[in-house]
């Protein structure tokens, strides 16, 4: 049986279509790289949200969140820097949910934005093993 916040990323899962990856690299060794491929090969499209390259994985880079061309659902942070500034962009873009990747730091402050953009924030949990997971799950 799911708690709460497995049926909250259940429904996230479930219903997204298009997840912007911030971070994304174009490295095949990186996790944002295995973890993206992983996304897009369950059927979601990924939106690169990453200045540094052109295409990752057959798709066109964006250098900023803002530019990913939508509706995005989500969004999935693999940058180190600057969660709530990606928040606040989320918002800004109309994007209803953020999902922070293990090791990335989520300050208080960016939970506190979350919850004022009333931005679905999922934090500490990678995006592709709670899929896995899930998905073999009954919502009940």
């Amino acid at each position: 049986m799911l708690d709460e916040g497995d049926k909250i990323k259940k429904r996230l899962l479930n219903t997204c279509k298009t997840i912007a990856v911030v971070g994304l690299s174009d490295n095949p060794r990186r996790p944002s790289f295995r973890i993206a491929s992983y996304l897009q090969n369950q059927g979601y499209r990924i939106g690169p949200g990453n200045p540094s390259v052109t295409e990752v994985m057959g798709e066109k880079a964006y250098p900023h969140l803002r530019e990913v061309p939508g509706p995005v659902d989500l969004v999935s942070v693999f940058r180190r820097q600057g969660v709530k500034e990606i928040i606040q962009s989320a918002s800004e873009a109309g994007i209803p949910a953020v999902w922070v990747q293990p090791g990335i730091e989520c300050s208080d402050a960016s939970v506190q934005l979350a919850g004022d953009k009333q931005i679905e924030l999922i934090k500490g949990v990678c995006i592709m093993a709670e899929h896995n997971y899930l998905s073999r799950q009954p919502m009940d």
